[in-house]
């Protein structure tokens, strides 16, 4: 079966080959878990009692576990949104130096978020295993939605770190160069001459008594004067 040619250029598209890159995967999968994490306790996290029609977090009654997770998941989303932003304008990104430094943003983040994950996950589980089962009537799936997927988001968060990491050590160095006048002329780092590559002698004419500087060897010394010796009296 032949895939038509308009197929064939979506799939070589860019669009399409900036979607299958492992670093893309990897913040769009981050960016789902963020939103599922927020946007489930958002709704469902907050419930009241039954003898009170006070709303409560469902995390053991505490606000403070279900305002980290939002806050944590929120920020996290759009974390994941600025970088994608940023990942699609990375290949026109010329300078060394603001490459380097996005990849190094990219590895920072990275390691802070699978940390903030870690303690959230930490912090959700504990305090729903101190929770007093059966006291809401609902928000107990939204809970535990929010605990899973947090443990998640350390896993893809991990990666991403690694990702940014491997970046950093495949990022080969470019030569030193100095552009004058706009681009100019070039001054690049000469390699200094080889021991063994001879070295051209100008010819001259044996009548001529004109030489040229460059003629010179660079070895040659100023000769030494003649030393007067005493001769002894007779």
């Amino acid at each position: 079966m032949r895939i038509p040619e308009s197929l064939q250029d979506l799939a070589n598209s860019e669009a399409v080959q900036f979607l299958k890159r492992p670093k893309t995967i990897a913040r769009i999968f981050a960016g789902v878990f963020s939103l599922i994490v927020f946007s489930s306790l958002l709704t469902d996290g907050y419930q009241n009692k039954m003898e009170s029609p006070q709303l409560h977090c469902v995390l053991n009654s505490n606000n403070v576990a279900c305002l980290f997770a939002v806050g944590a998941g929120f920020l996290a989303f759009l974390s994941c949104l600025a970088f994608l932003m940023l990942d699609a304008q990375e290949s026109r990104i010329t300078v060394t130096r603001f490459k380097t430094a996005f990849q190094l943003l990219d590895f920072s983040l990275a390691v802070l978020w699978a940390g903030i994950w870690f303690v959230g996950f930490c912090f959700l589980a504990n305090q729903w295993q101190h929770s007093t089962p059966k006291q809401f009537l609902l928000g107990s799936s939204s809970a535990k939605a929010a605990i899973t997927f947090s443990f998640f988001s350390i896993l893809v968060w991990i990666f991403q770190a690694y990702l940014a990491f491997q970046d950093l050590r495949n990022d080969t160095p470019v030569p030193y160069k100095r552009s004058l006048d706009e681009g100019g002329v070039v001054l690049t780092t000469l390699s200094p001459p080889s021991a063994a590559s001879p070295v051209n002698t100008p010819t001259t004419d044996p009548n001529s008594l004109s030489y040229t500087s460059s003629a010179l060897s660079p070895y040659l010394t100023t000769p030494k004067a003649p030393r007067l010796a005493m001769m002894p009296d007779n």
